[in-house]
């Protein structure tokens, strides 16, 4: 089953970078519930060898595209995030440390896998991966767009993925206060 989870995890990344026509430097947001990936219940059934395998598909695809990886922690740990200090050189750290049930196995697995990992509060990411409805929305850039990939699962949890785009502000459809 790992080998699965890593190939549907790597193509799921490869997909999202190419659709969202990331470049090095981007930054993607994961997150992703190794419960739901394993047919449980999210928070309530960790999986450090599910998660170890995703982690490894989608990390070995975002060094490919030189994109940086961010690793969304659960709520226990108020969604922080899990990015390489280098991604965030001026960023404001929190000291935790992810583990499987307070952080979740995601984020634990990227922390102990980064060279230099740091946790933060939030990130602008430029398109991310939503594995078992961990919801990654307050990490992404406004505006968040739907991206279909040609999966709609890693293991049992439902996929779901975004990338960004500048907001539309002003021109033709704009429509100002006083009604003109």
């Amino acid at each position: 089953m790992n080998d699965e989870l890593y190939s549907q995890a790597k193509r799921a990344a490869d997909e999202l970078c190419a659709a969202a026509d990331l470049k090095p430097g981007d930054i993607m947001v994961v997150g992703c519930s190794s419960s739901e990936i394993t047919g449980g219940v999210i928070g309530h059934a960790s999986s450090l060898e599910a998660a170890q395998a995703v982690f490894a598909g989608i990390n070995d695809s975002l060094k490919s595209f030189g994109v940086y990886l961010a690793a969304q922690c659960c709520e226990h740990l108020n969604r922080a995030i899990i990015i390489e200090k280098e991604a965030v050189p001026n960023a404001e750290t929190v000291c935790v440390m992810p583990q499987p049930k307070a952080g979740g196995s995601f984020a634990t697995t990227a922390y102990l896998n980064f060279k230099n990992p740091v946790a933060v509060e939030e990130i602008r990411a430029n398109a991310g991966l939503d594995i078992g409805g961990t919801l990654i929305g307050m990490h992404l850039k406004r505006v968040a767009v739907p991206v279909r990939l040609s999966i709609d699962h890693i293991g049992q949890a439902i996929l779901l993925a975004a990338k960004t785009r500048p907001k539309y502000i002003g021109g033709e459809r704009a429509v100002y206060p006083d009604g003109q």
